[in-house]
């Protein structure tokens, strides 16, 4: 399985999105720190759940990051987060 699978899989239990787009933009990093051959560094995660109803923008991202928490320590370097709660 992909890293990007690998999210969409993580955020999908997690969250139970009724919107969850995943890009990997790690080509668009060519150069910069934490890219690695192959990609699957940098990603853009647009995700909108029911849970992030209430939110500030920076919990909603701490609730992200904290999901993928495991991924970031097996190299997913860094992630372009839009959420939205469906109101």
């Amino acid at each position: 399985m992909n890293k990007a699978d690998t999210i969409r899989a993580l955020l999908e239990a997690t969250f139970t999105p009724s919107l969850l787009n995943i890009t990997d933009n790690s080509s668009m990093h060519a150069g910069h720190a934490g890219v690695r051959p192959g990609g699957e560094t940098h990603f853009r995660v647009e995700i909108t759940s029911e849970k992030f109803t209430g939110l500030s923008r920076i919990a909603r991202h701490r609730l992200i990051n904290d999901s993928l928490k495991e991924l970031f320590q097996q190299g997913l370097h860094a992630l372009e987060i839009h959420t939205r709660s469906p109101e």
